[in-house]
């Protein structure tokens, strides 16, 4: 089984920019879709990105267009989250997951089988 690993948040000032990596062990990673969510405290978890296996398909929420991008480097076994333009309501714990349940939602949490541990993001106003 696949085992993810988050860095790379840390505070960051209101407009600025930010780039995630999870970083999985494991077998066949490039056989893998990859999304990434956040939670922030009080409220559920939701998604922000997706990223097929071989990252020739993306998808985002309404409200992470423009401002997120998700890549990956399957040589490296990592998937990244570039956030532009943070603001105060982009805080929260992010999280990547793996092993998505075929056809359903990916921005559905229940959907994913193998999380990481989180990385928290704390956006200065």
């Amino acid at each position: 089984q696949l085992q993810l690993v988050e860095s790379g948040g840390g505070l960051v000032q209101r407009g600025g920019s930010l780039r995630l990596s999870c970083e999985a062990s494991g077998p066949n990673f490039e056989s893998y879709a990859v999304g990434w969510f956040r939670q922030a405290p009080g409220k559920e978890r939701e998604g922000v990105a997706y990223i097929s296996g071989a990252g020739g398909s993306t998808n985002y929420p309404v409200s992470a267009k423009g401002r997120f991008t998700v890549f990956r480097n399957n040589a490296k076994n990592t998937v990244y989250l570039q956030i532009n333009s943070l603001q105060v309501g982009d805080a929260a714990d992010y999280y990547c997951a793996t092993e998505h349940t075929h056809g359903t939602a990916w921005y559905d949490p229940g959907s994913w089988i193998v999380w990481g541990q989180g990385t928290q993001v704390t956006v200065s106003s």
